[in-house]
């Protein structure tokens, strides 16, 4: 299960670490510290340690990691794998890192943090580039394949743009879909009411954008 410091604040996450610890449950609980919870600084959200430590209140292990280090997480990621296995147990792993974008599309973050913050974290502790810089010095990756691997990204994220823009948006009835194996009754009734109403209503919706 990944979490975000944001819904660690949420009685759900709460009740579904103390459930996997009392019930010796084999689960991963991901946390990524990412320093905000949309415009609220980690500061303003908890007192205390961090989110590792609340584990301890659950019976549960817990570890906190470097969440920019690949390699750090990825031994994090897999002894505590290994550990959950063997011992029938939930672990706790907060990946410490930051947010360098915006929460959302609708979120201006330089309302709430400086651009000196912003660009210290993606200049010099970003992942991809702690990675790159590594590569390099094993000489495993040379500036010219950085140009031109961003170059063939970008063409591919524009290209996929292009497609989705092009495209019909999914059906509305996919909501339904992929919630149980079996469509529940409540489900169905809901499913039936939706038709119902784009029926009478349909002509406010667009429908024509929508697959059917």
């Amino acid at each position: 299960a990944v979490v975000s410091t944001q819904s660690t604040g949420e009685g759900d996450v709460h009740a579904a670490m103390n459930m996997s610890a009392v019930l010796g449950c084999p689960t991963l609980f991901i946390c990524r510290n990412n320093g905000y919870a949309i415009s609220t600084s980690t500061e303003d959200q908890y007192a205390g340690d961090g989110i590792a430590v609340r584990a301890v209140g659950y019976g549960m292990r817990s570890v906190r990691v470097d969440g920019n280090d690949l390699f750090a997480v990825h031994q994090a990621v897999r002894e505590a794998r290994k550990i959950a296995l063997e011992n029938n147990c939930p672990i706790l792993i907060e990946l410490m890192t930051y947010r360098v974008g915006h929460h959302s599309t609708s979120d201006d973050s330089s309302a709430y943090r400086s651009i000196d913050e912003v660009n210290y974290w993606h200049q010099e502790d970003s992942p991809v580039g702690r990675l790159a810089h590594f590569l390099t010095k094993k000489g495993l990756w040379v500036e010219e394949q950085q140009k031109a691997s961003a170059k063939e990204c970008r063409r591919e994220v524009m290209s996929a743009f292009s497609d989705a823009e092009s495209s019909l948006k999914p059906s509305p009835y996919w909501m339904f879909d992929d919630v149980y194996s079996e469509p529940s009754q409540h489900l169905a009734e809901q499913r039936t009411q939706l038709r119902d109403h784009l029926a009478k209503y349909g002509q406010h919706y667009n429908l024509e954008k929508y697959e059917s």
